[in-house]
Parts: C-alpha cells; structure tokens; sequence
C-alpha cells in the first residue's frame, strides 16, 4: 500500500476502467445488463481486498468476527486518509467518463420534450447508482475489513462517474454544454458536481480553475459521498438494501437540483431575449 494510494488499489482501480463500466452501466436498458455492469465494478474492489495475504484478526474475544463498528470505524480512517487520492481519481477520470451530444440522447429517445428528457436522464442514472450500491453492498457483505476501504473507494468512483455523465447530458439537453476542449468541460463539469448546480460562465469564460479552492472542495464533497455510502457496509445482505436506497436518492437529489438550475436559467435566457 503505497503513501499515494491509501486504499491500496490494484491494476483494474484504473479511472479509464471506471469511466467505461459507470458509463455503460448509465446507458443501459436492460435489466440484466445493468445487473452485469454493476457486479463488474463491484469485482474491482473484491479482486483487490482478496490479494494481499491476510493477517488473522484479533478479536476482542475468541472467535469473534469484526464487528460492524469495527469495519466503520477502519472504513472511517481509509476514507480519511484517502481524500486527496480520491479527488486525485476524480480529475483523472473524468475526461473519460463518456458524454452523449444532444444530438445522440434526443436520437435515443426520440418524441421527449426537454425536461422529459432531463427526467428520463435523472432516473436512469438513479438507477444506476442504486445498482452500484447494491452491487457493492452484496460484496462487503463478506466480513473482511482490510477490504471495505477498497470497496468504498470503487464505490465513490463509480458513483461519481455516473453523476458526471448526468450533469454533463443535462447541460447537453438544455443547450448549454460547458465551452473549451473535453478535459475543461469535464473539469467545469467536475466543479459543478462539486457545488451541486450548473456549470457557470461568465463573460471571461468558465468560471472555474483547477486550483486549490476546487480540489478542496471536491475532496470534501467526496469524503461527505463516500462517509454516506459507508452505510452500505452492513451486516449480511443488508448493505445492498440500504447501499441502493441511499444511492438512488443522492443521484436523484443531484439531477433534480442541477436540472432546477439549469431550467430557470434557461427560461431566463428566454425571458431576457423576449423583453
């Protein structure tokens, strides 16, 4: 376990691999499909809790297995520990989180009016999200703590891969996609993620910079993620219950108030041309 990579992530913890399952997961209609996708990122956590050789635990009684506040509190400190490397992924990654045009989305979903599309967006990412959760939930069911860190961080990841895409195809659909090469709209996108709203822009262009402000506050925004997912770590098959339940809700949460943002500016635009 390296001093730059608390969590400890293997070969297949890569951003690109992320950004293609999220991203297929997102898209995905059929219900098997989404279930494929979801156990697939779940594996790239399980694959690296089983590799290194694992210590016997040493209860506070014989025989006893970890308890669930004794798997919180380890997850607690690897979240803690690893902030800067999670917002470190984050920027890594979402250049590759792959984005639909306008174009494409209205071509997918052919007859829906703007907010219908914005809402049809909203829910299958919610659904992805919840499909994560309880992916992850099933996997941390085992009563490894070493791997619970790693399951987080892949968790977080992916569920912030998935929110990307979403924020970047609402501002597609509303006709306001962020300026400038795919890196710096990701990174506007990334920003907006951060402040839960729409991408801002000013006369000078984005208002947004790659400097210390953003990147402290995308780790606590991805500390606050990961801590609410943590809830998923539970007992048995309980964590994939509540794992997708919270999932969903904070991706729907998200959608819903960066589509808010995003209509009344857009009906703002209108107003100001029409007066």
């Amino acid at each position: 376990m390296g001093a730059d990579n608390p969590t400890g992530s293997a070969s297949e913890l890569t951003p690109q691999r992320v950004a293609e399952l999220a991203g297929e997961l997102s898209e995905a209609e059929e219900e098997s499909r989404r279930k494929r996708l979801a156990r697939q990122i779940a594996s790239l956590g399980r694959r690296r809790g089983q590799a290194p050789a694992r210590r016997e635990a040493r209860p506070g009684r014989a025989g006893a297995r970890p308890g669930l506040r004794h798997r919180t509190g380890t997850v607690a400190r690897g979240v803690r520990a690893g902030g800067q490397w999670l917002a470190g992924q984050v920027l890594e990654m979402a250049p590759k989180v792959p984005i639909r045009s306008n174009a494409r989305i209205r071509e997918q979903y052919p007859g829906l009016q703007t907010d219908q599309l914005a809402d049809r967006l909203i829910a299958s990412a919610a659904r992805a999200s919840a499909g994560v959760g309880a992916a992850v939930g099933v996997a941390a069911a085992v009563p490894l703590a070493p791997t619970a860190p790693v399951e987080l961080a892949v968790e977080t990841l992916s569920l912030v891969a998935i929110e990307l895409k979403l924020i970047a195809e609402l501002h597609e659909v509303y006709g306001r996609p962020a300026p400038g090469s795919m890196p710096q709209r990701m990174l506007a996108y990334t920003g907006a993620w951060a402040d839960r709203r729409g991408v801002r822009i000013t006369a000078n262009g984005l208002a947004l910079a790659v400097g210390s402000p953003l990147r402290r506050k995308l780790e606590r925004r991805l500390l606050a993620r990961a801590s609410t997912s943590a809830l998923a770590l539970a007992p048995l098959l309980a964590g994939a219950v509540v794992g997708a339940l919270i999932d969903h809700r904070e991706t729907r949460k998200l959608g819903n108030l960066v589509r808010d943002d995003l209509r009344k500016r857009a009906g703002s635009h209108v107003a100001l041309a029409e007066s």
